[in-house]
């Protein structure tokens, strides 16, 4: 097995042990110390902890295309709720995203020109109206029946260009 080059990595594994260095949370529980749960998108203008006022530790996040509420993300939830402190639930889907702004055509057509190959076989789950998407993730979050009626469960639209979230679910 050949040893794969970390040259492709050297920033980022520079910027790690700058990190580390600073590193103060050993020991740390894993147990969300806020009692909150995030399901958002994976979108890197979302800065989950920072929008909140929260800080490390206290939150549980996850991610994907969208902020939808998936299996895994239910997954998680559930998991978070029974075993990690959780007792809130924030689902945030953001404004300006690709996964409501593209149709998935243009997704297949988008993805295909840079992969050079034909992608039509995947799916990417567009979101053709995010609040409609939002509130049905939140009812699925609500009715879900490992998510007991005492943990609260919220859906917000996050502005990109703001930073400001609005309750919609």
């Amino acid at each position: 097995m050949t040893q794969p080059d970390d040259d492709d990595f050297a920033d980022l594994l520079a910027a790690n042990a700058a990190y580390a260095e600073e590193f103060a949370e050993s020991g740390f529980d894993g147990v969300a110390h806020a009692g909150v749960a995030i399901v958002t998108c994976m979108d890197s203008r979302i800065v989950p902890l920072a929008m909140l006022g929260l800080r490390h530790g206290d939150a549980k996040i996850f991610r994907n295309p969208g902020g939808r509420i998936t299996d895994p993300a239910l997954e998680a939830l559930v998991l978070g709720v029974h075993l990690l402190g959780v007792d809130r639930i924030l689902v945030v889907p953001h404004t300006r995203c690709a996964m409501a702004s593209s149709s998935e055509d243009e997704l297949h057509e988008r993805v295909s020109d840079s992969a050079g190959v034909d992608v039509s076989w995947q799916r990417f789950h567009v979101v053709p109206d995010q609040l409609a998407a939002l509130a049905e993730d939140v009812q699925r979050v609500r009715s879900h029946p490992l998510i007991p009626d005492r943990v609260k469960v919220g859906g917000f639209l996050y502005d990109v260009d703001t930073g400001l979230l609005t309750r919609h679910a």
